[in-house]
């Protein structure tokens, strides 16, 4: 008889103790969940949401790019995510001459549609649980090494024995970290492209002040179509190929979102860590998040100086300034919310639990010794975190020597490499090199570098730091003679390069200032902290894997849902307001008002466009007004949502599209870690206003005629 996983039986004997509003759930599973999703107000079946029979709700849900999440909205591919998600792309096609970036972008027919070349789809087409068979012989007490060799060696063969039957792509991933896996069957379309999108002063209003805070008034939507064969399969970018037609695409309703009402969101959510130990969570924190936020912030406070002075420059830099700026601002909010919700002191306290629990049989030995192995191990740990922290955020942060790591094998070749593995390093250089000098900005880079290696030399032990860093006497000195004398500051010398390579030339590329810099980066973590925090993170893994099988034991009352890992999930709460603090309350929506509110043109972030002026003047607002009369921008919710869940479509309870999430609360970003109902809420840009903006704003009505409008 086939085992049931542990979840599946948690899920039919216990299937109402979860909190509304926490957990990410797994489609396939979702049956389970239908109930209660059914009494908290929804009117669709689980089996509408997702299903292998018939098309379904997922059959309209994307990964979008590899970190983002997708919706299509018509029969023909039209497909929307945030404009954050977009952001690269629409960067990547913006000069001064055309800057999509600050005045939007937007295709009046298909054949002005912006090909991206990069950028792909993934549908999932089907899930299967795989856990039998990846764990067949695999026993509590077998080595980690042993045990990880099994279950790769178990994957591997299972992969080969579907890719027989299937052209999808087959991956198996592990749930219940670890303890469950399941194996995914996924289509990936490559030929997408950019139709639409805002200016920013629409898509990201209010920049990185508003970022992570409520009440937003941001329009944070883009518009992107997938093209196929003419069989509908997945094809590299042709003129030929013809808009894709989704077995389901999403309905639009105009109804709004109402307080109370039930809600769901269907993502790609990338990482939470719910389980983790005290210990880890401390860590995190109160120790490797503030030296992210601090370098970070020192590196913006660079990038902004010279954006504000030269609008090439705002370009250049704008997709690595809003990359650095998202983490930044989000891993202060982490820290505060965490002591706030005095998180590390409650995941004490139950951990005292558990280990009474795990005291009161002896079957539960394996348990009982969990929490004072976790703290060995990250008191362990700590230094060699701190290490990386700083070589990744202090070292390969500076641009020409992340830039120059490119060129090692190139650096390495001799006489006996072969001419044919030459030539594709040098065609892939100089690919990899036209992208980095379209965006780089040397004075930048400059003063970048030296106040980074600065703040490097500060913080960390002579044995806890790169060799050069001992041997230099004065930053900016040092600095500024790499620069000089580095090749990577300039394009025309590494094109040269290039184009001319002998292989005698290799020595003299192997002793670029910049080049020697990230070979001792990269020494340094490869001899001094690479196996001592892989060795460490695999034993956590392995504790972490027996822990949350006690802690389902344990709570057997409990629905647990695996943490994120950027594969498919369902999400759901109500539509709602929050008290964040004594004698404060927000409402559920913000409106245009809102917005001329906030306006104020000596500010890039709160410039509002002159059009979307005179529409609020004389409140041409169409079909698109909230019943109230007012143009209604963004709304919130008590959906449990993290990184990846950008561009997800919340749903409202007849699996219609509200809107499309794409940021949480400040006082919610712990939510990674520590889930707290009461705070954490998810924000959305409401689909009318993103109707409005196509429509009334840019005059692409043409696009609103292609989508399901449910008035």
């Amino acid at each position: 008889m086939k085992r049931l996983s542990l979840s599946l039986v948690l899920f039919m004997l216990f299937p109402f103790f979860a909190k509304a509003g926490e957990g990410m759930w797994i489609p396939m599973l979702l049956q389970y969940n239908e109930k209660e999703m059914q009494e908290m107000g929804m009117r669709i079946t689980a089996e509408d949401i997702y299903s292998i029979n018939h098309s379904s709700l997922k059959d309209a849900i994307v990964l979008f790019g590899g970190g983002c999440t997708g919706e299509i909205v018509s029969d023909y591919g039209l497909l929307l995510t945030n404009h954050h998600c977009g952001y690269d792309y629409i960067q990547r096609h913006s000069s001064v001459e055309h800057d999509y970036l600050t005045n939007g972008f937007w295709a009046m027919n298909r054949g002005e549609e912006l090909p991206c070349p990069g950028l792909s789809v993934i549908f999932l087409r089907e899930m299967r649980d795989v856990t039998d068979q990846v764990l067949a012989d695999i026993t509590i007490d077998m080595p980690e090494d042993e045990r990880q060799a099994k279950v790769d060696e178990h994957i591997k063969a299972i992969i080969a024995d579907v890719e027989k039957e299937t052209n999808y792509k087959v991956s198996i991933k592990p749930y219940f970290l670890g303890n469950e896996y399941y194996l995914l069957l996924n289509e990936v379309y490559t030929d997408v492209r950019l139709v639409g999108c805002p200016p920013s002063n629409i898509g990201k209003f209010g920049g990185d002040t508003d970022n992570w805070v409520w009440p937003r008034h941001t329009g944070d939507f883009s518009i992107f179509r997938v093209y196929a064969d003419k069989d509908g399969h997945p094809a590299v970018y042709s003129e030929d190929n013809v808009p894709y037609k989704p077995a389901k695409h999403l309905d639009i309703s105009l109804k709004g979102a109402e307080e109370g009402d039930f809600a769901f969101v269907f993502g790609y959510p990338a990482r939470t860590n719910e389980y983790l130990p005290s210990v880890a969570v401390d860590q995190e924190a109160n120790l490797i998040d503030p030296i992210t936020v601090d370098l970070r912030g020192k590196v913006l406070d660079i990038y902004n100086k010279y954006q504000e002075q030269d609008p090439k420059v705002r370009i250049q830099y704008a997709s690595k300034h809003a990359s650095i700026g998202n983490g930044w601002k989000k891993w202060m909010g982490v820290t505060e919310g965490i002591n706030h919700f005095h998180g590390v002191e409650k995941k004490e306290a139950y951990e005292h639990e558990f280990f009474d629990w795990a005291m009161q049989s002896r079957s539960r030995y394996m348990y009982v010794n969990l929490m004072k192995d976790f703290k060995k191990n990250y008191e362990e740990l700590e230094p060699y975190e701190l290490a990386y922290t700083y070589m990744a955020e202090a070292g390969m942060r500076i641009e020409i020597v992340n830039f120059a790591g490119r060129f090692v094998k190139l650096s390495e070749v001799t006489k006996d490499t072969p001419q044919d593995e030459i030539d594709m390093m040098i065609t892939n250089l100089k690919a990899s090199a036209e992208k980095f000098y379209k965006d780089y900005y040397e004075p930048i880079d400059r003063e970048v570098a030296a106040m980074l290696l600065s703040e490097y030399l500060k913080a960390q032990p002579a044995d806890f730091r790169p060799a050069f860093l001992n041997d230099i006497k004065d930053v900016n000195d040092y600095v500024g003679k790499m620069f000089d004398k580095s090749m990577f500051t300039d394009q025309a010398k590494v094109n040269t390069l290039l184009d001319n390579f002998k292989v005698n030339n290799a020595k003299k590329l192997a002793n670029d200032p910049a080049l020697l810099v990230y070979q001792s980066l990269i020494g340094f973590y490869r001899e001094k902290v690479y196996d001592h925090i892989k060795a460490l993170t695999e034993d956590n893994a392995r504790l972490q894997r027996i822990y949350m099988k006690g802690q389902m034991e344990m709570q057997p009352e409990k629905r647990f849902s695996p943490d994120a890992n950027f594969t498919l999930r369902v999400t759901y709460g109500k539509v709602e307001g929050f008290r964040p603090k004594d004698g404060m309350k927000y409402n559920h929506f913000t409106t245009l008002e809102g917005i001329m509110q906030k306006e104020n043109p000596d500010i890039y972030d709160y410039v509002v466009e002159p059009r979307l002026k005179q529409l609020y003047n004389t409140k041409d607002y169409g079909r698109y007004a909230d019943k109230d009369g007012t143009m209604h921008v963004a709304f919130t919710a008590s959906v449990h949502t993290t990184g990846g869940n950008s561009g997800s479509p919340i749903l409202n309870a007849d699996g219609q599209l509200l809107g499309l999430n794409f940021d949480r609360c400040w006082e919610g970003t712990m939510s990674d870690l520590i889930y707290d109902p009461d705070i954490c809420r998810n924000i959305s840009v409401d689909i009318r206003y993103v109707l409005f903006i196509i429509d009334k704003f840019a005059g692409a009505g043409h696009l609103i005629n292609e989508m399901t409008i449910v008035e």
